[in-house]
């Protein structure tokens, strides 16, 4: 991660002025509001595509979840885990950090606005 302040990422303009962007990205259908409202903000970009896809993931998984039997367990694990995904990318932002979420990540960078 290239910053101009490279003693302290987090200290970085850019960084906190799209921390709560970028936080509420992660929040369901809130993931909107970082690619709308910051849209030259490269961290709450970066965030807020991660967000869109874990959101995109969500649906699929309640979807999945009409299936007999095996559906709702399913969409409940993928629920749970993409709960901590978001939780942990909440902590990330927080901390001003760009965290790549596994496998995620390489979805959200094929994302173009």
């Amino acid at each position: 991660m290239t910053t101009s302040n490279s003693q302290n990422p987090a200290k970085d303009p850019e960084i906190q002025d799209a921390k709560f962007f970028a936080a509420i990205g992660y929040v369901s259908f809130l993931c909107f509001v970082p690619l709308a409202l910051k849209k030259k903000n490269s961290f709450a970009e970066f965030h807020g595509k991660q967000g869109l896809v874990l959101f995109i993931l969500e649906l699929a998984a309640a979807i999945l979840s009409v299936i007999p039997i095996i559906g709702d367990l399913i969409a409940q694990l993928a629920l749970v885990v993409f709960g901590i995904f978001s939780l942990i990318g909440i902590v990330k932002v927080l901390m001003g950090e760009k965290w790549e979420i596994p496998v995620i990540h390489e979805i959200a960078t094929k994302i173009t606005l």
